[in-house]
């Protein structure tokens, strides 16, 4: 007796949780919407938010505001997503640290599979080899013959312990069997700034951080790591031209507090697929090296647990530790 009872009452609770969690879902969104960044403004994640929460003002009529919270390799953003209330209206727009953050992290205030889950893809884009003024080469053959010739001596700068481009290096070093000394900053443009200052020799830079300073000739690249020569510079070689089978390619999207109502999250999806489909997005991400790419909530969970193993791998086989 005691046991139907009881059974009775978890049917009735969860109808209820499920008709509020269909309800909210329907009223969404009725107040302003904030998508947290982990990286300082100017990089993917910034870009890709900022072009996706201005689409999404004009079509919900609520504000869709971005909050910039860099640092401790987005970690610091992603806690703060990660305990916020899962009701759509707190996201977080990521990068692959955040699926590198576990394979390098033996502590995180966060549970990155349990207490967060994908909406969706919204970008992905290459990458940049830029070198420094006061080294004196053209080609990534020349780079890794200086490599091999002194192990250990040239350097590289990245956005910090774990980020992509720091990753982007490991990946090259392990094809490559060359050694380069690490030189973490805070973030992608402090990680530019020390290639063009000529105080660190090379940086793998999203494209879309460093295009514009290449355009202008501040920057100068000498490969991109896609697997196809990019259009505005077909001159320009890939890195699998020198090092068969390297790519690096960064990719962006959006973050859910764990539990956040189904309905919500492929709402959020669906419309990212549509903003992705308009021309003036389209345009606006071609100039930056940027291909608008979507996907559903579950394909991009699958996307980032993938990924995590993945990094895992790699961050293991380089002994690479945040601690």
């Amino acid at each position: 007796m005691y046991k139907n009872v009881m059974h009775r009452l978890f049917l009735v609770l969860s109808l209820i949780c499920l008709m509020n969690s269909s309800a909210h879902a329907q009223n969404y969104p009725n107040k302003p919407i904030k998508i947290v960044v982990g990286f300082s403004p100017g990089g993917g994640p910034d870009i890709a938010a900022r072009t996706i929460g201005q689409k999404l003002t004009e079509k919900w009529g609520q504000s869709v505001v971005v909050e910039n919270r860099p640092g401790a390799g987005s970690n610091i953003a992603t806690q703060v997503v990660a305990t916020a209330k899962p009701d759509g209206y707190t996201l977080l727009s990521v990068s692959n640290a955040f699926a590198i953050a576990p394979a390098i992290y033996s502590k995180l205030p966060f549970d990155t599979l349990k207490d967060l889950e994908g909406v969706t893809l919204t970008a992905t884009g290459s990458a940049l080899v830029l070198i420094s003024p006061n080294l004196k080469i053209t080609t990534m053959a020349e780079l890794i013959a200086l490599a091999k010739k002194d192990p250990g001596k040239y350097t590289f700068s990245s956005a910090g312990i774990g980020s992509g481009s720091h990753f982007a290096v490991e990946i090259l070093k392990a094809k490559t069997g060359t050694e380069f000394l690490h030189v973490p900053t805070k973030g992608i443009p402090e990680g530019i700034t020390e290639v063009l200052s000529g105080r660190v020799d090379f940086f793998i830079s999203p494209y879309a951080s460093a295009i514009n300073m290449v355009r202008d000739g501040r920057a100068k690249a000498i490969a991109i790591t896609s697997l196809q020569r990019g259009k505005e510079f077909p001159q320009l070689p890939t890195v699998a031209e020198t090092v068969p089978g390297y790519k690096w390619e960064f990719w962006y999207g959006l973050i859910a507090p764990m539990h956040t109502p189904k309905e919500i999250l492929q709402q959020i999806a669906q419309e990212v697929k549509k903003i992705n489909e308009f021309s003036d997005v389209k345009e606006r991400y071609a100039g930056l090296g940027l291909d608008p790419v979507s996907n559903t909530p579950d394909e991009f969970d699958k996307m980032i647990k993938s990924e995590v193993t993945e990094f895992t791998r790699i961050a293991r086989s380089a002994k690479i530790t945040a601690e």
